[in-house]
């Protein structure tokens, strides 16, 4: 089998963010966007990943490596003048050896928290079942606004992409969309790199023309689509980062509740993807548990409790409560209406009763 190695595209500066925090470090559920996409890579067997970093190369960077996934092997690249995604993926191609382009390479965009391990798996295995020299992830829309359309030719085969922006009336009525995740030849890819031209609306060199390059020069092009059309989902400005919140905990509060934990209004109950939690929890509304938060089996919270950073043992009941880095016994009951400041520690099978704000501790400086 082949090698695989990857290329995740973090460049952008997102400017319709209005932030000044890039957008690849903006948080979904908890966890920076550019977080959810090397967790889904990193459950291929990826021998290495480039990350291609621009404005705010500095923070991306400092970032992937304090929390990055650990078992993957990440090489970072500067791509100093933004010219496309055309242009990223061969800078990022400088960071292989050039006698070693016998494998495959896939290719994300840094702004798709909600693509599968699963599906990036159905894309590589797609691509060397067919021997295929580039497949693409694509996924069929209601509202295809604002995404390259996948044009087919004779047979129904993948014969290009075309942007938005360069499509015609006809095109724009394509629903199939390309959702900027790739696998390719990477023998293949460099020379059809080489042939793109800017000569485009926007003036840059599109990663989507390669498509057009491999087709016409009779190479194979195939298509993996979506079994669900959320994974498409780019995120680039607010309205976009606030769907992709809503969707990933829709997600991770049906996996909670198929390990045994219920919810009462999951519409209600926020749960960050780092949060760990046991079997038999009931959350009540209002619940929100965010960072490293871990809770133990039996444990009652809610309703109208945020707990950040907090261990919370087997059996306590939480009630209206507010908890930053704090422990709480097994069997305790907290609240309602408690606040535990950081270094709080509610002893075993202890009752605070209501109103009740744990001391300062001196880590607050008091």
């Amino acid at each position: 089998m082949r090698p695989l190695s990857a290329v995740v595209m973090a460049a952008g500066e997102g400017s319709r963010m209005r932030s000044s925090l890039p957008k690849p470090l903006h948080a979904v559920c908890g966890r920076p966007i550019l977080l959810h996409v090397l967790d889904a890579l990193s459950e291929l067997l990826v021998d290495r990943a480039v990350v291609v970093v621009g404005w705010g190369a500095e923070r991306v960077t400092k970032t992937l490596l304090e929390d990055g996934p650990g078992d993957l092997a990440i090489d970072f690249v500067e791509q100093r003048v933004p010219r496309g995604t055309g242009d990223a993926v061969s800078v990022a191609l400088t960071a292989f050896p050039d006698d070693d382009d016998d494998g495959d390479l896939i290719v994300l965009p840094g702004d798709a928290p909600l693509v599968r391990p699963s599906t990036l798996g159905e894309l590589v295995a797609e691509h060397r079942s067919g021997d295929a020299a580039a497949t693409i992830l694509t996924a069929r829309l209601p509202d295809p606004t604002g995404y390259g359309r996948v044009v087919r030719g004779r047979e129904g085969r993948v014969s290009h992409i075309v942007e938005e922006l360069d499509a015609t009336a006809t095109e724009r009525e394509i629903d199939e969309v390309a959702t900027s995740t790739y696998c390719f030849r990477r023998s293949l890819l460099a020379p059809a790199l080489r042939r793109l031209s800017p000569e485009n609306a926007q003036g840059e060199y599109y990663l989507t023309d390669v498509v057009g390059v491999l087709s016409r020069a009779g190479y194979r092009v195939s298509a993996v689509a979506a079994g669900d059309a959320s994974e498409a989902l780019s995120v680039n400005d607010r309205a976009q980062l606030a769907a992709a919140e809503a969707e990933l905990r829709r997600r991770i509060n049906r996996r909670w509740m198929e390990a045994g934990v219920a919810m009462t209004d999951p519409g209600r109950t926020y749960v960050d993807a780092s949060v760990q939690l046991g079997r038999d929890i009931t959350l009540l509304p209002g619940t929100m548990l965010q960072g490293r938060t871990v809770v133990g089996a039996g444990a009652r919270l809610g309703p109208d409790v945020r707990l950040a950073d907090c261990a919370i043992g087997e059996g306590a009941s939480v009630e209206m409560t507010v908890g930053y880095d704090a422990e709480v016994g097994p069997h305790a009951v907290v609240g309602p209406y408690a606040v535990l400041r950081p270094g709080t520690h509610i002893p075993p099978g202890a009752t605070t009763g209501p109103f009740y704000t744990a001391p300062a501790t001196d880590d607050e400086g008091v």
